[in-house]
């Protein structure tokens, strides 16, 4: 019977899969090696295409900014103008208001009253003069209530001073200045009233 010595074989076959082992490992190891680089320059480029985004939107943001800058100086600039109008607007309106009260202080003013002086603040006139006696200074002040420029006239001081013999009541008599309802406004006013009705 012959004998066959397997030992050689079987140390050179364990030899041989170590090495394929440790090939398979290094393999194994270069593979994973390159994936985590893979992975790592991935999400490095994420990184890097987000921040150039966010400088992108940054800049993008400090542009808004300055329109917005503009913008609201551009709206302040309207309120301005805007309130220019109104006041050109109003001054346009009353500009005849003047002419029209002292045309009412003419027709108004009764035989026995003189006046001394005129002070306005807004709508509100302060008239100063003299007459002859308080039933004059009375009748004064019911022809500026039947006058459609002004309204309430009050008495603020009356009294006799006797400088002037002629004139001797000296008075300062408080007015308003309105504007008087034409005929349009109250004919509008009727036929809105009416329609209303209905």
């Amino acid at each position: 019977m012959t004998r066959i010595n397997l030992l050689p074989w079987r140390e050179e076959r364990r030899n041989q899969r170590q090495k394929e082992f440790l090939a398979l490992l290094g393999l194994t190891a270069a593979l994973a090696l390159m994936a985590a680089f893979g992975v790592v320059q991935y999400f490095s480029g994420l990184v890097e295409n987000q921040s150039q985004r966010n400088i992108m939107l940054q800049q993008e943001i400090k542009a808004l900014d300055v329109k917005i800058a503009e913008i609201a100086e551009l709206e302040k600039k309207k309120g301005d103008l805007l309130s220019r109008k109104q006041v050109i607007e109003q001054l346009q309106a009353d500009r005849s208001q003047m002419v029209h009260l002292f045309d009412e202080l003419v027709r108004t003013i009764p035989d026995g009253v003189r006046l001394n002086a005129i002070k306005q603040s807004g709508s509100a006139l302060t008239l100063a003069g003299v007459a002859q006696s308080n039933a004059r200074v009375s009748s004064y002040m019911r022809s500026l209530e039947a006058s459609g420029w002004i309204a309430q006239p009050d008495l603020t001081i009356i009294e006799a001073k006797g400088g002037d013999r002629s004139m001797p009541y000296e008075f300062t008599l408080g007015i308003t200045l309105t504007k008087p309802k034409t005929s349009e406004n109250v004919e509008g006013n009727a036929v809105a009233s009416s329609g209303g009705s209905r």
